[in-house]
Order: C-alpha cells, then structure tokens, then sequence
C-alpha cells in the first residue's frame, strides 16, 4: 500500500488521483526530480539549517512545490529549508526502512511522514520522539481542542496519552451514488441533500440500493471490497461490524492493547449479524445464512474478489448504483470515462448504521462508521536540529497550512471546522472535492482506528479470511465467528 492509500490496499495508487486533483483545481502538479535521498543530500543528514522530511518518493513529487512554502507562510524561520528523503512508496515497505535507520539510531531523517496503522507500532517500541515532553503548551492545547480526536488519538500513547505525531491528514470512507439513476427511481435533490449528511440504516439504505438498481440500468446495487487483504479487516468488515455495535477487542478503548491481556469479542451476535447481513447483500439465493430483513443480490458476488480500485471500476461504469470507497475515488470518479462530469451526477452519503451511536454492545461503537485512515508528522529521536524541527512540526498545526495542503494536493484538514470552512468548501480554490466536504466531515466524526499492535499484521490476515469465506458462502458466519475466535485468542496469547 502506498502513503497515499493509507487503508491497507495494495490495489490504490492514489498518487494519481491526487494529481489528477491538483489538475482539476487548476494548480500546479508539474512533476519535478526528487530533493534529496535516503540519508539527505550530504549523506549524513543534510547541512545548516536544513530539515529533512521522509515519505514516500511519489508524495514529494506531489508536495515539494507547496509544502516548503507554506510552512514558512506559517511561522517557520526563512533560514530553515527543507528537503526529503525519498522513501519506498508502498507502506510496508517504508515502515521497514524507517526502523532500520531509527534502530541504527542515525540522526537523519529529522522527520518521518508514518501511516495510522503503523505509527503506534514505533510508539511502542520507543523509535520516536515523545512531543509531549518537546512542543510548547500553546500547540499542545490547540491540537487537543482543535483536531479529530480519534485521529490524533492514533499517534498517542494509548497508556499516557502523549503525543508522538502532529496530524497531517486523514482519510475517510463514504458511500458514493450514481444520481442519474436515483433519479430514475423517482428521488430528487432534495432527497440527496439529506442523504449527503444524514445517515440510513443499513436496512434502508438496501431496500433504496435495490429501488434504484430495479429502475435504472444499473446491473447491481452496490460494490466494495472484500478481499483476502487487510482491507477488509482494518476497514470494510471494521466499519460494518462497528456499526452493528461489533468490536474485535471489547470496544475503542483496547484498540491498542495490551495484547494478551484485553478480551476477544468476535463470536458474538453482532460480528455474527455484520457478516449475515454483508453475506445477504452477496447472495445470489435465499438459504439458511440470508436475512430476512435484508434483499438479497443487492451487492455483485464479485466483491470477495475485489480491493478498492476493482471495485471502483464497475461504479464508475456504470454498473453499481452505489459504490463505498476513500476520497480520492470522487475524484477518479470524475474524471473517468462514464458519464460522470460534476455534483450533479455524483453524490456522496455517510456509510449507513445498524444501531444508533452509544448503542452498540461495546464502548465507541453504533452509528455510521468509517475506518480511520491518514498520516502524521514524526520526529527522530535523534535529530541533531530538534529546535528547528519543532518549527517545522508547530507550522504544520496552523489552519492555514491545512488548508494550503487542501488545496496543492487534496489532503483532507486534521480539523473538523475546517471542513465548512469558506476555503475548503470554495471549489474555485480547493477543486471538486470541495463540494463533498460534508459528507466528509460527518464521516470523520464517526471515524473508527484499527487496532494496531504487534500483533495486528498476523490478526489482520485471519480476520479477512474468515470475513471472505463467510460472505462467499463458503463457510456460515457462526462458523466463520467461532472459526476467528479462537484463531485471535491463540495470537494474542501468543505475543
């Protein structure tokens, strides 16, 4: 997976979308050669008063025009530059080179961009700098009071509470639509209006999804992704079975541990309900597993074989009425090759909800859900120019930096205000995902991390597993929940 698809797919390469949205807006995307390399331009951590950033090589071809800038624009020394270290692309790949140059304890890079779904991972094992010891109070309280909680919450210390990151910026999942054909079904935009902030149940919202395929020439209700991937586990079976009132550890607060030591809440009526209900959606026929509440077919079975971009295809297509995925998808959406051309065509809605929110069997669970994605700033413990990478780090938590980067290359503000800002709701100014920043910041207040730990890579794959076989039917979802039940118990107790 690359930085850009902080999710967990290897299928996304939204460096494209975000420069096919730096293109929409009018700005300049330009591609230029990389500054910098691994260790910096003088091999051993750059000179003066240099600040070196890490992240993957694609995102600097993205941001290196816009990013130095705005962070002098916001408070940074003009005697500071900075460069950056070219990172691998893919997530996994990055995160194994950091730790190789944090456990050599080199003193460059002084920053490293890190993934939600790893950055707690060098928390635990001490690789970064605590900023609650380094920042001043002023930058601590406006990123306590101004920020997503449950994104920033995916940088901290999950016994402490201190911080070892500033927000970059997160990604949220919505469920995009096909207007045309809503339309056909007889809804109109004032039902779309509502739609884009006011979540349905999971009931209603099938029940329409099968209304709107019926009356259009959609082919079927509804794509997603629901490989054998990490996907599935950190996001789409997260979202589902959260919003069913489900968690994998007994709810928000053991999201991050301690392994071993939190209960195991898979084989329970509402994992079993989520995946009942995702396997009706599939289901060609009605038989023992299918719900009643739920109209089968409405989703193609084809989605135990699809990750985010093959599951894009048939919404842009035109095929699915309705289509679940991150940002960038709006984007790539409106510049395919179907008849999408504008808001008018394609609209978005917040995923839909089982239980209301509080009223899930586990704390932090019910309600519309999306899986938390994004990135954050993090500092080396190590670095020769803590002062000026402070600078760097307290320019980055000003609005107008957020909105600067909104605006280069489309990364979503750290800050729910922000979103109905007149800025980022400007598409003159932020391009077309301007008009979208509702939907995107009700997603976000609902937004659920993974639980990442050590052992999160291993669980991960056996949780997708299981979630495939029972919504290809190849197993029951009691069979599938018993199945992963003690499948976890035996990971964690082995940690």
């Amino acid at each position: 997976m690359s930085e850009r698809n902080s999710q967990g797919s290897d299928g996304i390469d939204s460096s494209v979308s975000r420069r096919t949205f730096v293109k929409a807006a009018g700005a300049s995307g330009a591609a230029v050669s990389l500054a910098g390399c691994i260790y910096g331009d003088d091999g051993d951590g750059g000179s003066g008063n240099t600040i070196t950033i890490a992240m993957g090589s694609t995102t600097i071809s993205d941001i290196e025009d816009n990013l130095p800038d705005l962070l002098h624009e916001n408070g940074l020394s003009d005697d500071v530059e900075i460069d950056f270290s070219s990172q691998e692309d893919d997530s996994g790949a990055q995160r194994d080179q950091y730790i190789s140059l944090l456990e050599a304890e080199e003193s460059s890079p002084d920053l490293f961009m890190m993934d939600t779904g790893w950055a707690n991972v060098f928390i635990e094992q001490g690789y970064i700098a605590n900023l609650s010891e380094e920042l001043d109070d002023d930058t601590l309280d406006r990123i306590d009071s101004d920020y997503f909680e449950a994104f920033t919450n995916t940088v901290r210390d999950t016994e402490s509470g201190d911080l070892y990151g500033i927000p970059l910026f997160p990604d949220y999942a919505v469920m995009l639509y096909n207007k045309e054909y809503a339309r056909e079904a007889g809804y109109s935009d004032d039902d779309f209006e509502q739609w884009e902030t006011e979540p349905m149940t999971w009931q209603e919202w099938s029940e329409t999804a099968q209304e709107v395929t019926e009356a259009s020439n959609a082919e079927f209700g509804f794509s997603t992704q629901w490989d054998i991937y990490e996907g599935t586990a950190c996001c789409t079976l997260n979202e589902v079975m959260t919003s069913f009132g489900g968690a994998y550890f007994g709810g928000e607060e053991n999201l991050g541990g301690p392994v071993g030591d939190r209960p195991v809440t898979i084989d329970e009526p509402e994992f079993i309900e989520a995946l009942s209900m995702m396997y009706t959606l599939a289901a060609e026929e009605e038989d023992e597993n299918t719900l009643d509440d739920y109209p089968i077919g409405v989703a193609s079975p084809d989605i135990t074989q699809w990750d985010e971009n093959p599951a894009l295809s048939p919404f842009t297509e035109g095929q699915a009425a309705f289509h679940r995925n991150w940002p960038y998808s709006i984007v790539e959406t409106l510049s395919g090759d179907y008849d999408f051309e504008d808001q008018d065509d394609l609209g978005t809605m917040p995923l839909p909800y089982a239980v209301e929110d509080g009223e899930g069997a586990h704390p932090g669970t019910g309600g519309s859900t999306s899986a938390q994605g994004g990135w954050h700033i993090c500092m080396n413990p190590n670095t020769e120019r803590k002062e000026d990478a402070l600078e760097v780090l307290t320019a980055m938590t000003e609005d107008d930096f957020n909105l600067g980067m909104l605006e280069a290359i489309a990364w979503l503000p750290p800050k729910p205000d922000l979103f109905d800002s007149e800025e980022a709701t400007d598409p003159d100014a932020v391009g077309v995902v301007a008009h979208y920043m509702n939907t995107l910041q009700v997603a976000g207040e609902g937004a659920m991390p993974r639980p990442v730990t050590t052992a999160w890579p291993s669980q991960a794959n056996a949780i997708a597993e299981q979630a495939n076989q029972a919504v290809a039917g190849q197993k029951s979802p009691e069979e599938a929940a018993a199945e992963l039940q003690t499948s976890i118990e035996d990971i964690e107790s082995s940690q």
